[in-house]
């Protein structure tokens, strides 16, 4: 029988870096959820569509065609066969994502193909939602936060460091209006499930992350 963990939380907590690094060290498969929207996000910017167009949004659907390859121990989100790992992290594809991911058709595109995935396979998703819609009945459940400076100061830290011109309170506004929006959008709004351990990660680095998560993984197995 498959194991399944879901890890929840807002924009900018780390629950990629932290759910790469816990699935690796346990062996699971790891379902990057938000780089799947993202890739559906790239597509509908690439070919001039709007977040508002739902009906044209429904009709392109079925050519999109998104999988998560891994090459070198390293994850690819290939869209129509091309690697788009570079094109997907950026802010206007960040906004359009969470405007997206609000559409049904969008949603239920991706929920089948990550349900029969988690039904078959040890699995670790990260998202908004896994624990809430994607996989309600997940083994285990974490709900990963940080305060909104925090994460402003990640990204900050992340963008400088590539040599981008950025504004730290800007971050931190465009931060929290990204909490509101999905916290309170109309379909599955972000929150923390019942039964969902909290971890908050403002004074945590990434070393102490992953062993608090892995020792919740073998409590709940034990």
């Amino acid at each position: 029988m498959s194991f399944n963990i879901a890890i929840d939380g807002p924009a900018g907590a780390g629950k990629s870096t932290i759910a790469k690094t816990v699935a690796k060290e346990l062996g699971f498969i790891y379902v990057d959820t938000g780089a799947m929207y993202r890739a559906i996000a790239l597509f509908l910017i690439r070919n001039d569509i709007d977040a508002s167009e739902i009906d044209r949004i429904e009709e392109v659907l079925d050519e999109i065609n998104i999988t998560i390859e891994y090459e070198n121990n390293a994850q690819l989100v290939m869209l129509n066969g091309e690697n788009v790992n570079s094109y997907i992290r950026t802010e206007k594809v960040g906004i359009m994502t969470s405007a997206v991911s609000t559409h049904a058709c969008v949603r239920n595109k991706l929920l089948q193909l990550q349900r029969q995935l988690a039904e078959t396979s040890d699995v670790l998703m990260d998202g908004r939602d896994i624990g809430t819609c994607v996989l309600p009945n997940a083994d285990l459940k974490i709900y990963l936060t940080a305060s909104s400076r925090t994460r402003a100061e990640r990204r900050w830290k992340e963008l400088t460091e590539r040599g981008v011109e950025c504004d730290i309170n800007q971050i931190e506004k465009d931060i929290i209006d990204r909490d509101n929006q999905d916290m309170n959008r109309e379909i599955a709004p972000l929150k923390q499930a019942d039964d969902a351990v909290l971890v908050d990660t403002s004074n945590m680095n990434i070393e102490e992350v992953v062993a608090h998560l892995i020792a919740l993984v073998n409590e709940k197995k034990a």
